[in-house]
């Protein structure tokens, strides 16, 4: 299997490029995937994860014009495509961090709202709604768990996940630089301890003043680092068997001794 790992950058507004020139630069590197079998792209890369005062401006229907645009790239290239997440207004105008996953057709298979908002007492936390659902997403070599970024910190939702099914775990992050060492090593983590695939996408630059961590992440399920990626704006793409997660865990079948 074939995973290209889009790593936008994210840059400060004020003399930088408009929301829909990124759509359609976006737009423009998905469709150069054509041959992948599956393209993620970060967390909130239309706004950037830290920019909380654009939130509620340049939040948009689960339809809107990111949905368009990403479900055309997609069809356009012929691959599954994780969609990083946006901004999302439902129609009772609550805000949520919501993750868009289509089919190489161009079809929405599935979409997560983000459960674990971050921010303690503000950003994130009070400007969002959580999501409740835990999803999986059936592709036709993996099952795909989905969690986005501050969501690696809770082991407990990676657990549901795989007891879902999920295989291969993807999660789009707007991770800042000054805790970069934790990204690596929770990615790691959820490796080892889930005997999963762990493909997670972070963006690149500096938005809202908060320096971005960048450093894409592929480990497989016995926790090793199949590729990463380096600070700046970058595809990372690598090939992975995902038959390796169901010989991992018959070798060393240590989610069957589980008793909490």
């Amino acid at each position: 299997m074939r995973a290209s790992l889009i790593q936008i950058g994210v840059y400060d507004d004020e003399g930088g490029e408009s929301i829909d020139a990124r759509r359609e630069r976006v737009a423009a590197l998905v469709r150069e995937q054509a041959g992948a079998d599956l393209v993620v792209l970060p967390e909130l890369w239309t706004t950037g994860a830290f920019a909380y005062e654009s939130f509620g401006t340049q939040a948009e229907p689960l339809q809107g014009p990111t949905y368009d645009a990403m479900a055309k790239a997609a069809s356009d290239a012929g691959v599954w495509l994780h969609a990083g997440s946006i901004p999302e207004r439902d129609p009772d105008g609550l805000l949520y961090n919501t993750s868009l996953v289509f089919s190489p057709s161009g079809e929405l298979t599935a979409s997560y709202r983000k459960i674990h908002r971050f921010g303690f007492d503000k950003g994130e936390a009070v400007l969002m709604s959580a999501g409740t659902d835990v999803v999986t997403v059936r592709l036709p070599s993996t099952m795909l768990g989905l969690a986005t970024c501050y969501d690696l910190r809770f082991p407990e939702l990676f657990r549901r996940l795989v007891d879902d099914g999920a295989e291969t775990l993807v999660i789009p992050a707007g991770w800042p630089e000054r805790r970069r060492s934790h990204w690596t090593l929770l990615a790691r983590a959820r490796a080892v301890e889930n005997q999963s695939y762990v493909l997670a996408c972070g963006t690149a630059g500096t938005h809202a003043g908060v320096p971005q961590a960048g450093h894409s992440i592929v480990v497989d399920p016995w926790g090793e680092v199949l590729a990463e990626a380096g600070p700046d704006e970058e595809v990372l793409t690598v090939e992975f068997d995902p038959g390796k997660v169901g010989v991992t865990r018959d070798q060393f079948p240590a989610l069957k001794d589980r008793v909490l």
